[in-house]
């Protein structure tokens, strides 16, 4: 092969030899890049989508549909952090059975099939998405376990605030009752 020849040069596969240089690039490089685009694109709104999963699972959803909030807190002085559970009242919000069935399998399940699509990425080879996993269970398991852990401190505090007030109603039955007696 001798590049001195014009015909023998002519259909080889050098974008040197091309006419039109620039637009043979141009069109090679949307060729090339338009599946690395459209996936960073799904990478990307799919990211903004978890994000705002998060925030309104934690901040709107949790609140509405099963009556529980959470949030973190840090110490300024300190730098400790810790988590705040807040429940609502049972006896003045009323929560729709069917709001708490579907919240909770949701919020069990998500994680689950997150897992599934991390498997379907390791068959295929496809090991780039395992990052979005990654990101998508450290949000999904975040909020499942704070709501799980505000489920139960909600339960509990119901226990305790019945317990006390059940204990404030024998206690002023016994002063009222031992009041009276010194009365006469």
């Amino acid at each position: 092969m001798d590049s001195s020849n014009p015909q023998t040069a002519e259909g080889s596969l050098s974008w040197r030899l091309s006419a039109h240089p620039i637009t043979l690039l141009t069109f090679l490089a949307f060729r090339i890049s338009k599946q690395s685009v459209c996936s960073v694109l799904i990478f990307i709104i799919t990211i903004l989508l978890l994000a705002a999963d998060f925030y309104y699972l934690k901040n709107i959803a949790g609140r509405r549909l099963v009556g529980l909030r959470w949030w973190n807190e840090v110490h300024p002085e300190t730098g400790d952090s810790h988590w705040v559970f807040e429940s609502s009242d049972p006896t003045t919000k009323r929560i729709s059975a069917t709001d708490r069935r579907f919240f909770w399998l949701a919020l069990y399940s998500q994680p689950l099939l997150w897992i599934a699509l991390a498997f379907v990425a390791i068959l295929k080879f496809e090991f780039i998405w395992l990052t979005l996993v990654v990101i998508a269970l450290s949000l999904t398991v975040t909020n499942t376990l704070a709501f799980s852990r505000c489920d139960k401190f909600g339960q509990a505090s119901n226990l305790a605030g019945s317990a006390l007030l059940s204990g404030g109603m024998a206690s002023n039955l016994a002063t009222g009752m031992i009041g009276r007696f010194f009365s006469r």
